[in-house]
């Protein structure tokens, strides 16, 4: 009798703690992974425009471009989405340095518009630097980009690579995701800023503007 009592005892422990395992395990997968979708503002560049009609090509991969970022063990920890606030940077930067910008859905469609030159940008690498992990006072992100500029008719004129950089420091009323946002915008800031000055210095650039 008292062997069964025991028995029923820890039957009753090992279901519970199988249902706590449970209830715990549930609670973790409803919280899942944040998303965090980048939402910021960009002036546009102070710079001469440049005498040129220009089409540009946004790509799905860089409209609908994310960048997970994973735990230590593993787990989808932060999903961060930036392709819309992308566009929406290139669409307040070409505007002031060309004389006229068309959006093109395809580099087949931009050929056939007649323009100058056709841009497309793309997004080669998104790096996350989180304060738990590098144990220090700031989030940071680093961005590369592949930038492609083309003739009128698809000709190549230039393919470079930039990079941009941003990070905000940690504040105890600041939460993660709004502090990626933050140092997400600065990059793309950094990237505007450096996009419209060197533009016109990269060597094919230069040398194709100096031909017209």
């Amino acid at each position: 009798m008292i062997f069964n009592e025991c028995m029923m005892k820890n039957s009753i422990r090992s279901i519970a703690k199988t249902l706590c395992t449970a209830f715990c395990a549930l609670v973790l997968a409803s919280c899942g992974v944040s998303k965090v979708v980048i939402e910021g503002s960009y002036p546009s560049p102070n710079v001469a425009k440049l005498p040129l009609s220009l089409a540009v090509v946004y790509d799905e991969p860089l409209r609908n471009f994310s960048y997970i970022e994973y735990s230590e063990t593993g787990a989808e920890e932060f999903n961060i989405a930036s392709g819309a606030s992308h566009v929406a940077l290139f669409d307040a930067v070409l505007p002031a340095m060309f004389e006229s910008v068309v959006e093109a859905a395809s580099l087949e469609e931009a050929e056939s518009l007649g323009v100058d030159a056709i841009f497309v940008p793309a997004i080669d690498e998104f790096q996350l630097a989180l304060p738990n992990k590098t144990k220090l006072d700031v989030y940071e992100v680093w961005i590369r980009y592949n930038m492609r500029l083309v003739s009128g008719d698809g000709a190549p004129i230039a393919d470079w690579v930039l990079t941009s950089y941003g990070k905000t420091p940690t504040e105890s009323l600041r939460t993660a995701d709004a502090a990626i946002n933050d140092a997400a915008v600065v990059a793309l800031r950094d990237l505007a800023s450096s996009f419209s000055l060197s533009f016109a210095q990269v060597p094919e650039v230069r040398d194709w503007l100096a031909s017209r």
